[in-house]
């Protein structure tokens, strides 16, 4: 190791007698703890609750985070920051939260390499409504076994994170330009913790994903990551761009009794009145057919194409229409192989008899904002007939409703998105379907009641992550344990070396996703299998129907 380094990792990292150790970052020393990896062989430093932006609350509410602040003293990195303000998207349940929510958490198999270790930088899901980088959902220890540094964070939500007034003082995408604020620090910081901050991978999961996606395209990330890894989502899905995000922002004023045209004292309402008062409006803010037009719902507030073409802006042009920027880093997407199983009861119960009754309701969100509505009945006829036939839409064929909500919710845009972005000189991208199915897939086991089997959406982050508040099967000797091994493997082998199957045991060699061959690999319990969407009926299907529409590049 260079002597120099030595010596400011000696300065900089110190053990407390308590078990503890102490860093020091950019903002002053942090104490984290020395934590024992959920597998039992092998412990890492933990540092939760780091401040990474400034609090976005007063008149910082709703406008691009500003760099943390340093501290005098030792700050306790023993606990997680407060979550951003939400309502948990899969229970419902009110979580309040703070304002001051804008905290990201460290953890490191290694302090002081030989070598400094690569950097994995992981961006929660939760329709950009929900969630947060907390362990009880994303525990870091199968990661870390595999020698890289993982870094989680919390992001601004719902109104507080994406509410655009379509003004140069709020365009939108705050809760993105977090997401950059809080990979600024990683470059600044990460190597105290041993990490490389030439080597950072950023990966996310649904929303997470599409954020990863924008990433790709956004001038303002450039040169913060090396790798992508987008995980079912993408910016093309129907639930992760906003249409008329103004109107959105005037209307949750007249929500909340307030009524004006004008933007500045529409924003001076919106800073003043409680947060709690901003969240949850759906009903009230979007439209009945926005509002039933997704599955999964579409949700109000979410990433926006931001007027002005300003150096601080995160997204200014239509990716529907143009790629202006695209930031060269190699990519592995994917998807799981029954999407929708995850919400498999409320389709049960709910859509199957919605949809049966109002069958333009399966006609895309975007299709419908772009078409209007004359277009509906000959668009889903033509998806009725494809995925159901002759059959009616009720629980009986709920198999095929399960299909198509997959296709249309998520793997067609996926796909279509990360075969659109323009491929650039020495870079590579990799694609994958998720199938493994164990006590592990929370998920994908609701379909088991209806005969219908296969992994769901969210299902494969049990296998790279724990989460605490779940208390899953990891034990080294159980089949569980075998395929969490085989899936942190395929996605720390492409951050780390660009190649998903570069270790030996794999034994086969990942082909490289292009357009004309669309090959992924099936990632199930026994094998990987090479596969394609050429000649896949319901890819074919999507892709005809947005041609004869023009929706797509």
């Amino acid at each position: 190791m260079n002597t120099f380094y030595s010596v400011i990792l000696f300065i900089a990292i110190q053990n407390v007698a308590d078990g503890g150790i102490r860093i020091r970052v950019d903002q002053g020393w942090l104490e984290g703890e020395i934590l024992d990896l959920v597998t039992g062989d092998g412990q890492y430093s933990s540092f939760k609750g780091i401040p990474y932006a400034q609090p976005p609350n007063g008149t910082r509410r709703f406008k691009a985070p500003l760099t943390a602040l340093g501290w005098d003293g030792v700050r306790n990195a023993s606990q997680h920051g407060a979550m951003c303000p939400q309502i948990d998207i899969f229970t419902n349940k009110l979580i309040p939260g703070n304002e001051d929510c804008l905290f990201l958490n460290v953890y490191s198999p290694n302090l002081t390499p030989e070598t400094l270790l690569p950097v994995l930088v992981f961006i929660h899901g939760g329709g950009y409504k929900s969630g947060s980088g907390n362990v009880d959902d994303y525990g870091p220890d199968f990661i870390l076994r595999k020698n890289m540094v993982v870094v989680t964070f919390n992001y601004r939500l719902d109104a507080l994170g994406f509410l655009s007034l379509g003004t140069k003082e709020v365009p939108g995408n705050a809760g993105l330009k977090d997401q950059v604020e809080a990979l600024k620090w990683v470059q600044r910081n990460i190597k105290h913790f041993g990490g490389d901050a030439d080597r950072v991978t950023i990966m996310g999961q649904s929303a997470g994903s599409a954020s990863v996606g924008l990433h790709i395209v956004s001038p303002m990330s450039q040169g913060l990551f090396h790798r992508a890894i987008a995980m079912s989502g993408s910016p093309f899905c129907d639930w992760s761009l906003a249409f008329n995000p103004e109107r959105r922002a005037f209307v949750l004023g007249k929500t909340l009794g307030f009524v004006t045209e004008d933007p500045e004292e529409l924003l001076e309402f919106h800073q003043s009145v409680p947060s709690d008062k901003l969240r949850d409006t759906s009903p009230n803010i979007l439209s009945f057919e926005e509002y039933t037009y997704n599955l999964l719902k579409m949700y109000q507030f979410v990433p926006v194409i931001e007027k002005f073409n300003e150096t601080d802006n995160f997204l200014t042009y239509d990716i529907f229409k143009e790629f202006r920027h695209v930031n060269k880093v190699d990519i592995l997407f994917g998807h799981t192989s029954q999407e929708t199983l995850t919400i498999i009861d409320l389709i049960a119960s709910t859509y199957v008899q919605r949809y049966d009754k109002y069958p333009e309701l399966f006609v895309p969100r975007k299709l419908m904002n772009q078409l209007g509505p004359n277009h509906m009945l000959e668009l889903s006829d033509r998806i009725l007939k494809h995925y159901f036939g002759n059959k009616s839409v009720n629980v009986e064929s709920l198999k095929d409703f399960i299909r198509y909500a997959s296709n249309v919710g998520f793997i067609y845009d996926i796909i279509k998105y990360f075969s659109t972005l323009p491929f650039l000189e020495n870079t590579v991208r990799f694609s994958y379907q998720f199938s493994s199915m164990s006590s592990r897939n929370v998920y994908g086991l609701q379909g088991e009641k209806y005969d219908i089997f296969g992994a769901a959406h969210v299902d494969d982050l049990f296998y790279l992550f724990d989460p605490k508040s779940l208390q899953l099967v990891s034990d080294r000797n159980s089949t569980e344990f075998l395929l969490i091994d085989q899936v942190t493997t395929i996605f720390t082998d492409f951050a780390i070396h660009g190649n998903p199957t570069h270790s030996p045991a794999f034994n086969m060699t990942w082909p490289i996703f292009d357009k004309k061959t669309l090959q992924f690999v099936d990632i199930g319990n026994e094998n990987l299998t090479v596969s394609s969407m050429v000649g896949d009926d319901s890819y074919n299907f999507w892709e005809q129907l947005y041609d004869s529409t023009g929706m797509y590049i």
